[in-house]
């Protein structure tokens, strides 16, 4: 009785769904550009968004900003409104207020089984092998079409990222190690790609931090100081090898520079609850959020103005300036701030706070690197290189022989004041340092030939 009572009400819901929006006049459509409207806006915050964080520069967010706009100004123009859809019909509402039910009741006496138990799907083992089985049918299907295409385009490194991640979601660790070499090697040992590695060889090790986990989430660290992948496996190991105080306050810089809404944020605060009651010491509370726009500001800030845009934008990076003066001794603040000058364009001061951060840590090559590249105007081989761009790249080198970056810009800016022998000087090293088969080798191979005998 129960089950056909519910069935006759779950009838009655279809029916009235069905045949109420008939016996009324239909609403008019919508128009099309309302829906334009809400596209553009939508893609006017995840812009300010990837500006705030970084992603973007200042002249690419501009532009792009200054197309979404006139998009959103063309959709506010007057258009043709659209056709009403039609009046209702009453007569075809009864007809079908009373064929459904009707016709619900014939097939389900026809294919029916109300006397048969239920079944949990949880206790449908079978059935669940083959929906996990044909699962991985699909992504097994994925994996063979990737190595398929590589085998026809081995240097593409995206391939060679895609397919070691689905090989990963499939548990062939060894498959996955491999293609990440590849990927690696393609990409230099991409930050990216180094923490992806790093995270895919504690997975393969059911969660413990492996010293080849630990050197390939170095990498990434070594040219990715901020990479939040890397540092929390970082401090992950950290916690394993007992070192409880050292992961704690990784895992609170790390939870520092979150917004509020940040998921991470909890997984952290899991992370350090678990590690101080292992090591027996009191659980601190968590590092307050970062402050940065969260994202309900984010969303206001797509209907404002793009001058009430940038003061609200330069409000926030005072706020995290004046919280520095207060804590000078915070490392990812000041590389925080020098990233939020060079998305506002303000050059010097973006490389004054890199150059902060690297006192704080005066062998990490990378932050110099970071505070010279925000110098640099654009990337094109004519555009002169500052001469305080040149002192950090030097300062690199001395740090690290091996940067790729720095030898490259320390010949380009030899090339421009003509001193052509110093110039091969570092492009030999940094062609020692490329692999032979790769574009960069090759690029940096034409620029040498293009000085030979200058």
């Amino acid at each position: 009785m129960l089950l056909a009572a519910a069935l006759a009400l779950m009838c009655l819901v279809v029916v009235a769904t069905v045949v109420l929006p008939l016996m009324k006049a239909a609403r008019p459509a919508v128009e099309r550009a309302v829906f334009d409207r809400a596209v553009y806006r939508d893609q006017l915050s995840e812009l300010e968004r990837d500006a705030a964080r970084g992603l973007i520069d200042a002249r690419e967010a501009a532009a792009a900003r200054l197309e979404i706009e006139r998009r959103l100004l063309a959709a506010d123009a007057p258009d043709t409104p659209p056709p009403d859809r039609g009046v209702g019909s009453p007569v075809l509402a009864l007809m079908l207020a009373l064929t459904l039910p009707a016709a619900a009741a014939l097939i389900y006496l026809g294919l029916g089984a109300p006397g048969v138990p239920d079944q949990p799907y949880a206790a449908r083992e079978q059935e669940r092998a083959r929906r996990a089985e044909g699962d991985h049918g699909d992504l097994a299907k994925t994996v063979a079409a990737l190595e398929q295409r590589l085998k026809s385009d081995p240097g593409n490194a995206d391939e060679w990222l895609l397919l070691a991640r689905s090989d990963a979601a499939l548990g062939l660790w060894q498959k996955s190690d491999a293609a990440y070499q590849q990927a690696l090697r393609l990409t230099q040992d991409r930050p990216d790609v180094a923490a992806s590695y790093g995270e895919m060889l504690v997975m393969a090790a059911d969660g413990i931090v492996t010293p080849d986990a630990q050197r390939a989430l170095d990498t990434a660290i070594a040219k990715d100081p901020g990479n939040a992948e890397a540092r929390y496996y970082l401090a992950l190991g950290e916690a394993q090898a007992g070192h409880a105080t050292a992961a704690i306050t990784a895992w609170q810089r790390l939870a520092a520079e979150q917004p509020a809404d940040s998921p991470l944020r909890a997984e952290l605060q899991a992370r350090i609850v678990e590690s101080a009651r292992e090591a027996g010491i009191a659980a601190p509370a968590l590092a307050p959020p970062a402050s940065g726009p969260s994202a309900a500001q984010m969303a206001d800030a797509a209907g404002m103005t793009p001058e009430a845009r940038q003061q609200m934008i330069r409000g926030m990076v005072e706020r995290l300036a004046g919280e520095l003066q207060a804590n000078p001794g915070d490392v990812e603040g000041w590389l925080r701030l020098g990233r939020a000058y060079g998305v506002l364009g303000e050059r010097d001061k973006a490389a004054d706070a890199f150059e902060h951060a690297a006192k704080l840590k005066p062998q990490d090559a990378t932050i110099l690197l970071a505070a010279a590249e925000a110098l640099l105007p654009d990337r094109k081989i004519e555009t002169p290189l500052p001469e305080r761009a040149v002192r950090l790249l030097q300062r690199v080198d001395q740090l690290d022989p091996k940067q790729p970056a720095a030898l490259w810009y320390l010949g380009l800016a030899a090339t421009q004041q003509r001193n052509f022998a110093q110039a091969s000087l570092y492009w030999k090293r940094l062609l020692a340092l490329l692999p032979p088969d790769s574009d960069q080798h090759q690029a940096v191979a034409a620029a040498l030939d293009a000085i030979k005998g200058k």
